[in-house]
């Protein structure tokens, strides 16, 4: 008899830093240039060494977008030895690689150039759209600039660098802005291939922030967008929910593949007030379908061999660990 499959990635997660250029209405995760402002080296690769103890698979990089536009973060940078975080990135990336771990980074917009050279030590790389409407929440945020967005996922599409991407949704965009969007993201892929997987992501309020006390996206609203996706997007492309903000037992049947990264160790320093379901949790969550754990690159482009030869030997022994633990 056939059953579903629904995956999900084993991951950590880091963030470098949470100083950001942008300042978007929702965000809880932005801070002011201060003591603390950067992830310092020992507890990064601290990290990574427990990960992969813990058996996880996937190093998430992520960090505030640009932030050495804003004034004083350098300096807090320097102290690392760096002076630019795309550099302390890069190093980190290449520890996780020679401690056992794929990395994965998001680090919002990135040139041409930038992403030539971090996909060097990247297995796969990501950048949520959000959304293609011009929203009152990304009035100072210059790198939400739909425009800009687009023309990045392009570039990874030209570098053939499997790519994770999305939506958020309740931020004051509407259900034809959500179509509208995920059409972007379909064409893209269909002109590069390159697309694993789309996160569809609810914005959650947060105490403090301007958009603190707005309405959050309801699950009727959810399941939509997820329909909605499913008939738009290419069928190779996964469509993922985060099942630590989402009902994702709910959700699940309107067709859904993907929970995402879920950690054993690290909390989602995004939305900290909602702790992560652990593995069981998630057995429970995905019903009669059969979770499967996977890596933070998918097997078609294992396949194609769209990673850095670099990275060949890990993501056999890898795939081959995680066979031996759903035995």
């Amino acid at each position: 008899m056939y059953r579903r499959v629904i995956t999900f990635s084993r991951n950590i997660f880091l963030p470098l830093t949470t100083v950001c250029t942008n300042a978007c209405s929702y965000c809880g995760f932005r801070t002011p240039v201060g003591e603390g402002c950067v992830m310092p080296p020992a507890e990064a690769r601290r990290t990574i060494e427990e990960g992969v103890k813990a058996g996880c698979t996937e190093a998430l990089f992520t960090f505030g977008e640009r932030p050495g536009e804003v004034p004083g973060f350098s300096d807090h940078l320097a102290a690392p030895g760096y002076d630019n975080i795309l550099d302390y990135c890069y190093d980190l990336c290449d520890y996780a690689i020679s401690a056992g771990i794929l990395p994965h980074t998001n680090a919002g917009v990135l040139t041409y150039g930038e992403l030539d050279r971090l996909r060097e030590v990247n297995a796969s790389m990501g950048l949520m759209l959000e959304t293609t409407a011009e929203v009152p929440a990304h009035r100072n945020s210059p790198g939400k600039d739909p425009a800009v967005r687009i023309a990045m996922m392009e570039d990874a599409g030209k570098l053939r660098i499997p790519f994770t991407t999305g939506l958020l949704i309740g931020i004051g965009e509407t259900a034809a802005d959500r179509e509208e969007s995920l059409q972007v993201i379909a064409g893209l892929h269909r002109r590069y291939g390159h697309i694993q997987e789309v996160i569809l992501q609810n914005f959650c309020p947060k105490e403090g922030t301007e958009m603190g006390g707005a309405v959050p996206a309801t699950t009727a609203d959810l399941a939509e967008t997820i329909r909605c996706a499913r008939e738009i997007l290419p069928p190779d492309i996964a469509i993922q929910i985060p099942p630590n903000l989402a009902d994702a037992a709910a959700l699940i049947r309107c067709g859904v593949d993907d929970l995402g990264g879920v950690s054993p160790l690290t909390i989602d320093y995004v939305n900290p007030e909602h702790p992560w379901p652990q593995i069981e949790e998630l057995k429970g969550l995905v019903g009669d379908a059969r979770l499967c754990e996977r890596l933070c690159i998918y097997p078609a482009f294992i396949r194609k061999g769209w990673y850095p030869e670099r990275l060949a030997g890990l993501i056999r022994r890898l795939q081959k660990q995680i066979e031996e633990r759903s035995l």
